[in-house]
């Protein structure tokens, strides 16, 4: 069993779906084109495939690019053909194409660029992996951009998608080269960085020119589309969101059986700016989501829980292992978990581990000082004091709740500051 799943794995798979799609809104119609590219085989033969395969092996898969039509429903005009980013890529885009690309590969990127779509400021990175991201930061070079990434969460970015908002350079590349991953992504590749990233030969190397245009999609919807098992769709209108910059956030404040409650204090500028740069890695989070960011980096993301006390309380599960986790390859060189099991064998003793662990306590996994970022209002202050307890100075959300009031008390009482964006930020 074991080696015909191995042997699924390396399969590129045919798919029997049409070469376009039509979809029909009324009297009006889009058209898709199936997008395939003609790499080599194991012999040197150049072959024509489209997708690898779906989500698993098994499943067909196929990926389509809008080419005609333009669709206006109401006072909506959905994006129109010609601005295809990921949709668009060709073989000449594709500098490697490793063990061809399949589904997964290809929602990573275009998660990533959905978050870094808010990201353009600066020099940043995204590391993602099961269309979830593992860390995001900004750097001062994309070689910090993407140091500071990975070390948010190395385990999970084990096999992941990197893409990056600037063009890579050696110092990134000597980095990634010395890690595993599934897709590289960026908008350019400076001189001597394909020859490391090219090492590995499975590696997916992608240069993704549009990257620099990426604000233009700001502002644009399309059509999303989700399948249901009974063969039937619900459609709608995809996301917008409406923060772009401060003045957009407001301070935090509601009305409650005749009495009003505001927030004490108004967020410093780092904390503005962890709080913006939170809420934009957000939108692209599986639900329930919360996070934890400082200084412009991911501490603890935890991702589609049921409720938002649990998830808040996950998030600082994984805060606290990853800072762990980095000490301790800072340290030995060695997984937080590999250390465990040395120790275990008697290889290692306890007491490395235990300086490690009460460090990480003493920083409360780097969350003092954080900015926590909920999707969805706080139903009870529970899911907000979770953040508090660990040190968190600032909070954004959406607001809405019946209990805004106690929220708002909660971090009175902690002396932090809280700001509302209006707007929820689910993605299921």
């Amino acid at each position: 069993m074991a080696e015909d799943l191995k042997k699924m794995y390396k399969t590129v798979m045919e798919d029997h779906f049409p070469d376009s799609l039509r979809v029909v809104f009324g009297d009006r119609e889009l058209v898709y084109r199936k997008r395939s590219w003609k790499f080599p085989d194991e012999s040197g033969q150049l072959i024509e495939k489209g997708l690898r395969y779906g989500e698993n092996p098994g499943q067909e898969a196929a990926l389509y690019e809008l080419v005609d039509g333009n669709l206006v429903l109401g006072e909506c005009r959905f994006i129109e053909p010609g601005q295809g980013i990921v949709s668009a890529i060709t073989e000449r885009d594709m500098v490697q194409e490793g063990k061809h690309p399949g589904k997964t590969n290809l929602t990573d990127l275009d998660n990533g660029l959905n978050i870094l779509k808010y990201l353009m400021d600066k020099p940043a990175a995204v590391i993602l992996k099961h269309n979830n991201p593992c860390g995001a930061a900004y750097g001062k070079s994309v070689a910090e951009a993407y140091h500071r990434a990975n070390r948010a969460d190395r385990i999970a970015a084990f096999g992941g998608c990197l893409v990056l908002n600037r063009p890579m350079d050696r110092a990134a590349a000597e980095q990634v080269s010395k890690n595993y991953l599934e897709v590289v992504a960026a908008p350019d590749f400076e001189e001597g960085t394909l020859e490391l990233l090219k090492k590995r030969a499975n590696l997916r190397i992608i240069q993704v020119a549009r990257i620099d245009r990426l604000r233009e999609y700001l502002p644009q919807r399309f059509v999303d589309f989700k399948s249901l098992i009974d063969g039937g769709l619900i459609v709608q209108q995809s996301p917008l969101n409406r923060i772009r910059d401060a003045k957009d956030l407001k301070l935090a404040e509601t009305t409650y059986k005749g009495k009003h409650y505001r927030i004490n204090r108004t967020p410093t500028p780092r904390e503005m700016e962890d709080l913006l740069f939170g809420w934009f890695v957000e939108q692209g989070v599986t639900s329930n989501s919360v996070l934890y960011v400082k200084d412009g980096c991911t501490v603890g993301i935890g991702t589609g829980e049921q409720d938002r006390v649990g998830v808040a309380e996950i998030a600082v599960y994984k805060a606290y292992q990853k800072y762990a986790d980095a000490i301790c390859f800072d340290r030995f060189k060695m997984s937080y978990k590999e250390l465990e099991l040395a120790i275990e064998k008697g290889e290692r003793t306890a007491d490395e581990k235990e300086r490690i662990d009460a460090e990480t306590r003493e920083a409360k996994g780097g969350l003092i000082g954080a900015a926590m970022v909920s999707d969805a209002f706080f139903p009870f202050r529970d899911g907000v004091d979770v953040g508090l307890r660990q040190g968190i100075t600032a909070v954004v959300q959406p607001g809405g709740s019946m209990r805004d009031w106690e929220v708002i008390e909660a971090c009175n009482e902690a002396d932090a500051t809280m700001v509302l964006t209006g707007q929820r930020a689910f993605k299921h």
